[in-house]
């Protein structure tokens, strides 16, 4: 694999990867089937080649971006392939909860009817280039609120992007055609979205798709290496990381709003899920990213 230096910020909690960002010089790093556990952003600024996303394949070339939520299984492939990779974590920018700022779910991420793919007008590349640089430089200089300084920046760049798709008004065919077990898997996304606020078992998803959960549950682990219940409850865990950390809601009003019976219900779920109990990872990530 051929990179430059990645520069890495960690959640100060646990370890884990909060933003990351990493220049390639050739497709070894997408040349395997790719499920990683944050979004990715990934600009191409050289060369061409093949991107096989879900159950589709598409053509990508210089100045095309791509977007991918977490365990979005990917793959490129292509000659002469150079350009730059940003990963982030949910708690260090929740998509969901800037929606409203940035408008990028579904259209960007999320987006079960559209490419993960934009192609970034050649006029346009000098801003892109742009704001790549301040992020590169906020990481390697790490001055005051360099968290909020890269949020800001990230704010900018996916605004910006968010603009051109939907100008260019395109969705673009992919070479292959779905197939039902594709259309099935993207409306159980679909559906997780839709409903993750009352309905927590893969049962009650494998009846909205009119399936059984054995079914379900075989076709996710083919093609997510996962469970629908793990799908599930990454969704549930997301949306209450978002509350306890950008709301002052209690956390008995949180739990009700999840669909738990009760807050003893949802604190143990959540502990279950990320090792942590909901007050502590409330009073540990705000003291971390204040």
């Amino acid at each position: 694999m051929t990179t430059t230096p990645d520069f890495v910020l960690t959640n100060p909690i646990d370890g884990s990867l909060g933003f990351r960002m990493v220049h390639f010089e050739s497709d070894a790093h997408f040349n395997e089937l790719q499920r990683v556990s944050h979004f990715s952003i990934i600009w191409l600024s050289e060369g061409e080649g093949t991107l096989k996303a879900e159950f589709t394949e598409y053509k990508v070339s210089k100045g095309t971006m791509l977007f991918f939520a977490p365990f979005h299984p990917f793959m490129i492939r292509g000659e002469n392939i150079k350009g730059v990779m940003l990963n982030f974590h949910h708690d260090f920018f929740c998509v969901i909860k800037h929606h409203k700022e940035v408008a990028c779910d579904g259209i960007l991420f999320n987006n079960i009817h559209q490419t993960p793919l934009v192609h970034i007008p050649a006029d346009e590349n000098t801003m892109i280039q742009q704001l790549i640089n301040q992020v590169a430089n906020e990481l390697q200089v790490a001055g005051l609120a360099q968290h909020d300084l890269l949020i800001s920046y990230l704010k900018i760049l996916l605004i910006n992007v968010t603009r051109i798709k939907v100008s260019q008004n395109i969705v673009k065919p992919p070479l292959k055609e779905q197939t039902s077990e594709s259309e099935a898997l993207l409306q159980f996304k679909a559906y997780i979205d839709k409903h993750f606020r009352e309905k927590h078992s893969a049962g009650e998803y494998a009846d909205l798709l009119n399936m059984t959960v054995k079914n379900l549950g075989k076709i996710v682990k083919e093609h997510y290496g996962r469970t629908p219940t793990d799908m599930i409850t990454e969704r549930i865990i997301v949306e209450a990381k978002r509350d306890l950390y950008h709301t002052n809601k209690p956390i008995k009003e949180i739990a009700y709003e999840l669909g738990f019976k009760d807050e003893y219900h949802f604190s143990r779920y959540f502990k279950n899920a990320i090792n942590t109990s909901p007050q502590a990872f409330r009073t540990s990530l705000k003291k971390a990213w204040a």
